[in-house]
């Protein structure tokens, strides 16, 4: 009895399933449909209900549509960006411009669904021409070999069960964006607008007017320095020291990714700064990026942080990183890349209140910006599962 070698199989399937999946060619799969009428231009678009699709998603909203039914959405233009092909699936009517291919699963061979799924898994860096903007040829596509399940009930499973977790992706991402709106409109209400002394919304036990003052009078702003990178014996150490890029998007920082020893550290410029109450503010490359220091630190020339002094709370200034952002960039200087300098960010001026009503505002900003974090973590998770699921799935 001769050993049978299986190999268009994949690692997980749902059960009742065995069959080796088959190997064809797209053209005797799916069936093309372009241009079935001629693309509407920018100008003549008239707005309406019907979904104006082009090469990455929805552009607009118009009158009228070139397709009814149920298809896949290939992008011709500008293809450039292999991981995130743009693949997409829609079902009903919808508008579809010259730079999306349109496909159709052939009837009782392909389900529509899978091949959206399908063509995600498929490689198809190989076939796109171009330079900076790459083009996935039609003649070409219809040529690309894929390979499927000729079982039309397990194509339908594995389309459905993807679907059912891009709507928990959507459903979960809005869930997100409805967090940051609400965040959003509280920091409009919550912090006086456009000269106020007072601002809209605010804890019942608090009436007295906010104060306007200068960085320099809340905080001690302290630049950064690095130790001789050519001197082995100053690196490698246990002290924390930032570069501007570790904090982008972070809300704290915990541990830095280079460390410098302490004779590093006593023959530079830098500075150690004290945990919980230093906001590490970067002052080039991307001013305005702030996060909370949680334990000391110290950082290199391209911050200038606030070391804040008794009476301010950290997570109410730390609430205000994108008003002192704004005003920082507005007044930076520089011929090659813009910097502020720690004089100029101690002349800022900002409105503050006394410290309890502070502390109340930046814990309500703590437990929001807590949540948007808890139900990033629950995206990037169904985000996570979806990957290995699409590469167990599929061969």
């Amino acid at each position: 009895m001769s050993n049978v070698t299986w190999i268009n199989i994949p690692d997980l399937r749902f059960n009742g399933f065995s069959d080796e999946w088959e190997e064809k060619e797209l053209e005797a799969l799916a069936n093309k449909f372009d241009n079935e009428r001629v693309p509407i231009s920018a100008r003549n678009r008239t707005s309406g209900n019907t979904p104006y699709y082009g090469a990455n998603g929805i552009q607009d909203y118009v009158e009228g549509y070139t397709h009814k039914g149920e298809y896949v959405l290939v992008a011709e233009d500008g293809a450039n960006d292999i991981k995130n092909y743009p693949v997409q699936y829609i079902n009903g009517k919808a508008w579809i411009n010259n730079h999306a291919h349109v496909l159709q699963g052939k009837k009782e061979v392909l389900k529509t669904l899978f091949l959206k799924y399908l063509f995600s898994q498929t490689n198809i860096e190989p076939f796109l021409v171009g330079g900076g903007r790459a083009k996935l040829n039609a003649s070409v596509m219809m040529k690309i070999n894929f390979v499927y399940p000729q079982n039309i009930n397990e194509q339908t499973k594995i389309g459905n069960l993807f679907k059912n977790i891009d709507e928990l992706i959507t459903n979960q991402d809005k869930k997100i964006k409805k967090l940051e709106n609400i965040k959003k409109a509280l920091l409009e209400k919550m912090f006086p607008q456009n000269g106020a002394t007072t601002p809209k919304l605010r804890f019942k036990v608090f009436n007295d007017d906010w104060e306007e003052c200068k960085l320099r009078d809340i905080a001690d702003i302290i630049g950064g320095g690095t130790p001789n990178t050519s001197v082995s014996e100053y690196w490698n150490g246990s002290i924390d020291w930032y570069a501007p890029a570790e904090i982008e998007g972070q809300r704290y920082a915990i541990s830095s990714k280079k460390k410098i020893t302490e004779l590093g550290f006593q023959k530079s410029s830098t500075t150690m700064l004290p945990a919980k109450k230093t906001l590490l503010f970067t002052s080039r490359a991307g001013i305005g990026k702030m996060a909370i220091l949680l334990n000391p630190a110290t950082t290199n020339q391209g911050f200038q942080s606030l070391v804040l002094k008794d009476g301010y709370n950290s997570y109410f200034i730390y609430s205000l990183s994108s008003d002192i952002k704004k005003k920082a960039e507005s007044i930076a200087s520089g011929s090659t890349f813009l910097e502020i300098s720690g004089k100029m960010l101690g002349s800022l001026v900002i409105q503050v209140v006394c410290e309890n009503e502070q502390t109340k505002i930046g814990n309500l900003f703590k437990n929001i910006d807590d949540l948007i974090a808890q139900q990033n973590q629950k995206l990037e998770k169904l985000k996570n599962i979806k990957t290995a699921l699409l590469g167990k799935m599929f061969v």
